[in-house]
């Protein structure tokens, strides 16, 4: 029986960020499913949006999830998520005027990123700190 060596701490952390980022997007489905049952929305729409969102959210959850409990599997959905969220902050900080917030989805996604990238990641997810048999 081979000894696998603990999960590095950076890959925890991002995965605890990730699941966070999973988490704030099903509360935003949450929002939209009440909002979809006030007076002035489009029910239909905003009921298909937030459905859209739930699946979404749910698998970032999932990888979040996933890299805590150490999975290589959770590690590349992880990054494209990040990935996707910087050219949200890039669109945020420049055409739409919302610096503040902008700066903050980049910082965010770019922790999580720098995380997954560090060397005790990258042994991890290539299965080199596992000795051999």
């Amino acid at each position: 029986m081979t000894m696998q060596k603990p999960v590095p701490g950076a890959v925890r952390a991002a995965g605890a960020l990730t699941a966070v980022q999973g988490l704030v997007g099903l509360g935003f489905a949450v929002a939209l499913v009440v909002r979809a049952f006030s007076a002035d929305a489009d029910s239909g729409r905003v009921l298909g949006e937030a459905a859209y969102f739930v699946v979404l959210c749910s698998g970032v959850l999932a990888a979040g999830v996933g890299l805590l409990l150490g999975k290589r599997w959770a590690r590349t959905p992880s990054l494209v998520v990040q990935l996707l969220l910087l050219g949200v902050a890039w669109y945020a900080y420049g055409p739409s005027g919302r610096q503040l917030i902008g700066a903050l989805i980049g910082i965010y996604a770019v922790s999580v990123v720098a995380l997954l990238f560090t060397a005790p990641a990258r042994e991890w997810v290539l299965g080199l700190d596992e000795p051999d048999e």
